[in-house]
């Protein structure tokens, strides 16, 4: 087995680690206003961009890391519970600019 890495995975890692560290920081920086205001549109407004980050970090994790220690192809898998996350963190944001 050759120790090389796919350019395609040092791609994908750069990504949900770009994806990881912006996201968090979103996060964060919306849970603060959420602590500072008490508003109900914060605190969904972190929910829904915590579940974006947490999608996007757990397809790359399934992808990559449980994809090579198990040698099983979760391409599919990770990019349907990526996407999923995706999207309910979309509608979760969606929320928050409703929600009174």
């Amino acid at each position: 087995m050759s120790p090389h890495i796919p350019s395609s995975q040092i791609g994908i890692v750069a990504a949900k680690t770009l994806i990881l560290v912006i996201g968090g920081l979103i996060t964060y920086y919306s849970y603060g206003a959420y602590t500072r205001t008490g508003s109900p549109e914060h605190k969904w407004l972190t929910y829904g961009f915590g579940v974006v980050t947490l999608g996007a970090v757990l397809g790359g994790v399934l992808d990559i890391v449980v994809g090579n220690v198990f040698g099983v192809d979760l391409i599919y898998t990770s990019v349907f519970v990526s996407s999923s996350m995706t999207a309910v963190g979309l509608g979760i944001i969606l929320y928050s600019l409703y929600v009174r």
